[in-house]
């Protein structure tokens, strides 16, 4: 399963003990929606790199680590991709090759737009995207994928979505995130960034 690489803890003992804090590079599945709420974190981009690549799981991680190795180094480097209609081995395949490369994963099972219904209901029934879209819809009047707001529009329930995301995880009986429909680690980047947030 992906891991927050040292932790929490780890990391503000590394940001308190350097003048400058850790560098990151984030690698989205997406080219515009993930990208768009990653950047508006306030976060520094001389500290956090943000690439919308268009490409998914296994080719998105192996672009990460190309991206890392050409530019790097960075103290962290995250990949974040949907399960989406990918088969579990596919899937798997790509949170295995993250694991080797010591690039962590923030995935969504089965799609992004779960984190978002996360801030305003907890859900574990397995629905589609369409159906996680159906409930921003029902939330906002309308939805967009790219919306560059969705940040702010979430930004008061975010503590909700972290406590339901982890609630998510620790119900599933499978310890196979390709099988953890619904769930998402998007809640461990999340943290770490509000961490960098000055």
């Amino acid at each position: 399963m992906p891991r927050a690489q040292g932790g929490q803890a780890r990391l503000r003992r590394e940001v308190d003990q350097r003048d400058e804090l850790p560098s990151y590079l984030i690698v989205c599945e997406g080219a515009k929606t993930e990208p768009n709420y990653f950047r508006a974190f306030r976060v520094s981009t001389s500290v956090c790199d943000i690439e919308g690549i268009g490409q998914n799981t296994l080719s998105l991680v192996q672009s990460a680590v190309e991206i890392r190795d050409s530019r790097g180094p960075y103290d962290r480097v995250w990949c974040v991709f949907d399960k989406d209609s990918f088969t579990a081995d596919h899937f798997n395949r790509a949170l295995q090759l993250a694991t080797r490369e010591g690039i962590n994963v923030a995935y969504s099972n089965e799609a992004f737009e779960l984190w978002y219904v996360l801030h305003f209901e907890y859900l574990d029934a397995a629905i589609s995207r369409n159906g996680y879209i159906k409930k921003l819809k029902e939330r906002f009047g309308e939805y967009n994928k790219n919306d560059k707001n969705m940040y702010s529009k979430c930004y008061a329930f975010q503590s909700d979505a972290i406590r339901n995301a982890k609630r998510l995880l620790a119900e599933h009986t499978s310890s196979n995130p390709a099988f953890m429909h619904p769930s998402t680690t998007v809640h461990l980047l999340v943290e770490e960034l509000n961490q960098l947030v000055g």
